[in-house]
């Protein structure tokens, strides 16, 4: 058989044009429609950035007004659906709730266009806003705790922990949680989002395309890190056991969990951003062990690599998990704040898929028996 080449995993490969994230690894930039993601940060909240990522453009007041009414006023959720959160097993996933539930979400929406399947997606935000109500009700039903009903006067990431904690928090805290949000709200054609791009591709609903970004985004290849993460912090305990811990652990051939990123070959710029906001919160809180830890772990750790002449880096989950443990977020959480954040970012690329669309059908290259006679049963 003639030898072929292929791109196992789709590495290096081209599947499609998109105007909505640029990566440049290289220096370590990352842009969403074009703007630089720590000015985004610094200048706009996650709605604005919402808006940016569904219509390609930053709102101006009246238009940035309209959208954030809309999208705060689509939080609630129906009682069937907090049915279903307080009757998922308690022994599941909260990504296996979440996935399960948008797909129940678009049976209690009217979305639909005129009896088409598609859902005009800009102009009900259920899928953006909601899942965030969602995590935080799974959150307080398994603590035993009443539903909290969502405030339209506060910011996605405060309105979230007001959600989760049944208090409102204070304004840094909820600009953290914000600016999480947006951090982590688009970052190209990653396997969630490649996932969603391929169902909207049949032309399925958003919905059906979100439901299978999570379920890709559940997977431990790719959400999931920052968890493992605080479960290195943890193992290592105290800022002096951190140096031993690295140099043992790199000398077994163990992996340093949240250094180095497949893209970023510079330091990922959403890590600078997490490191300054975990600062703030354990300066603010009295509470500086995980920075400490974090640091000297980045500090041995780059070290050793240098010295092989392998600069590597921290990436975004390096130090996101150690935020929000300071905000008092669960760990079994992070992974689906991942996924609440990245809601707008999957949604346009749905759209943006649907607007000059072609089914994904790659080849795949044969290499199983070329034909084969069938043994009778009874000579097998």
């Amino acid at each position: 058989m003639a030898s072929v080449e292929y791109a196992k995993g789709l590495e290096g490969v081209i599947a499609a044009e998109s105007s909505i994230c640029r990566i440049d690894g290289e220096n370590g930039k990352l842009y969403y429609m074009g703007y630089p993601i720590r000015e985004l940060v610094k200048t706009c909240s996650f709605e604005e950035v919402t808006y940016l990522l569904l219509y390609g453009e930053l709102p101006n007041a009246a238009q940035f007004e309209a959208f954030k009414k809309k999208m705060r006023g689509s939080r609630g959720i129906s009682e069937p659906i907090k049915a279903m959160i307080r009757d998922f097993p308690k022994e599941s996933h909260p990504m296996e709730l979440l996935q399960a539930v948008v797909s129940y979400l678009s049976g209690y929406v009217e979305h639909r266009i005129q009896h088409d399947a598609h859902c005009n997606c800009r102009n009900t935000l259920h899928q953006v806003s909601q899942l965030a109500t969602v995590v935080a009700a799974l959150h307080r039903f398994r603590s035993g705790l009443d539903y909290v009903e969502p405030r339209e006067d506060l910011s996605h990431g405060a309105n979230f922990l007001y959600m989760l904690r049944g208090e409102e928090p204070t304004e840094l805290e909820g600009k953290i949680m914000d600016d999480c949000f947006t951090l982590h709200a688009e970052h190209s054609f990653n396997a969630s989002t490649f996932t969603a791009r391929v169902v909207a591709s049949t032309l399925s609903t958003c919905y059906c395309s979100i439901s299978a970004a999570i379920g890709a985004l559940y997977g431990s290849l790719h959400g999931g890190a920052n968890e493992k993460v605080m479960d290195m912090v943890d193992e290592v305990g105290d800022v002096a056991k951190a140096e031993e811990w690295v140099n043992a652990t790199l000398d077994a051939k163990k992996k340093i969990m949240g250094m180095g990123h497949r893209v970023y070959k510079a330091k990922d710029p959403r890590a600078i951003v997490m490191e300054d906001y975990l600062q703030q919160l354990g300066e603010l809180k009295g509470e500086t062990k995980y920075y400490d830890i974090l640091k000297k772990i980045e500090t041995v750790f780059r070290n050793r690599m240098e010295e092989k002449g392998k600069p590597i880096h921290p990436n975004v989950d390096f130090f996101s998990g150690a935020v929000y443990r300071l905000l008092g977020i669960p760990t079994v959480l992070f992974t689906p704040i991942f996924a609440i954040a990245r809601a707008p970012g999957w949604l346009a690329h749905i759209l943006e898929q649907r607007s000059d669309n072609r089914i994904f059908r790659p080849k795949a290259l044969y290499v199983g028996h070329q034909e084969r006679p069938i043994t009778p049963i009874t000579q097998r």
